[in-house]
This record gives structure tokens, sequence and C-alpha cells, in this order.
């Protein structure tokens, strides 16, 4: 199973030393604005400005604030990935599909609940964002191969992925469940779904 994921495992590009330095200096400059102030701090001319490069420099790296928001985003993912893929059971190999399934989310959730603004953004930036993007690859190959006794895997790794949507969550929150509640509730739906013999 790992080899598969390997495939999949999303390593960060190589880049001239100088160009290294800038996206650095610019995803930098996001974290600290999206700290003080969220999504809506991170404009373009506001990261420029903070991390002391041109606009442009900006534009050719990340495109817009979706390109900026989801590489903000990436060095976090990739920790995770790379726990799934190389990492101690339960979260990495050697526990029971459930099991693993269940680390999984935790992990998750608690990556979610962190970045909730940003995931939502870098998944709705436009039509179809969130299942193109290297992340959602990488987890719902990850369910797949966990699911892979089940009658069409494929398919119930979307459904699993689908309880921990940020734009689902977000309305969660608004609606006073909380993140304890929605823990609850990925953790039971999984039990059953990766697992129907599994009796608590």
């Amino acid at each position: 199973m790992n080899d598969e994921l390997l495939q999949v495992l999303r390593r960060p590009p190589r880049e001239r030393a100088d160009a290294a330095r800038n996206r650095s200096r610019v995803l930098e400059a996001a974290g600290r604005l999206f700290a003080e102030g969220g999504v809506a701090a991170l404009t373009v001319d506001a990261v420029a400005r903070e991390a002391g490069v041109g606009k442009g420099t900006v534009f050719r790296r990340f495109g817009d604030k979706s390109g900026l928001v989801s590489a903000l985003l990436d060095q976090r993912e990739r920790e995770l990935q790379e726990a799934v893929v190389f990492g101690a059971p339960p979260l990495g190999p050697g526990a029971p599909p459930r099991e693993r399934a269940r680390a999984f989310f935790d992990a998750y959730l608690t990556y979610l609940a962190d970045h909730l603004d940003l995931v939502r953004l870098s998944e709705t930036a436009s039509p179809g964002a969130r299942f193109r993007i290297g992340a959602y690859v990488f987890w719902h190959r990850h369910l797949a191969l966990l699911c892979a006794d089940r009658p069409d895997p494929d398919h119930l790794a979307h459904v699993l992925l689908g309880m921990v949507a940020a734009d689902l969550n977000t309305e969660l929150l608004a609606q006073d469940m909380g993140w304890d509640r929605i823990r609850a509730g990925v953790a039971s739906a999984v039990d059953r779904l990766v697992d129907p013999s599994y009796s608590p």
C-alpha cells in the first residue's frame, strides 16, 4: 500500500536558490498576515509589501490569492502525508484499516480546525477546486486503499472525505455543533463505513 501512496506523495518542487528564498519570504509573510488578520488580510498587495518583494513576484510564483493559499497550506499537508506513509501506527503503516482511518481523520480534523478559512478558500476557489488539489488526491487514494475490501472503495473514499469538507464544517460550526461533536460523528461514521463488523 505504501508504494501506491508514494506515487502520489507530493514533494516540494526543486527551485533555484533565489526563487526558493523569495518563495519562503512570501509564504512567511502570508503566514504572519493570516495569523494577524485571517483570510481577508491575504491580499497580493499586502503579502508583497510584507515580504519586501514586488507584486509581480507574487503573481508569477503563486498566480492569485487561491494559489497563495494553496502554497501556504502545502507544507502542513505534506507533513501529514509523510506521517501517513512513514509514521508510526495507527496513523502510519502497521495498524488495521479502521484504526488507520480513524487516526487519519483525527489528525486531519486538527489540521482543519487550525486552518479552516484557508482550506475553505482553497477548496472553493473555483468549481470542483477541492477535487483537483493534490492533497485531496492523496487523501482519497489513502482511504480507498484502506477500504479495499469494501464495495466500490473509490466512491466510499469520496463519501468519507465529504465529512471533512471545509464548507460543510464551516456550516456545522455556525450551527453551534462544535469540533468535539464533529469529531465524534466522523469517528462513528468511519467505524461503520470502513469496518461494518465493528461493534463499540
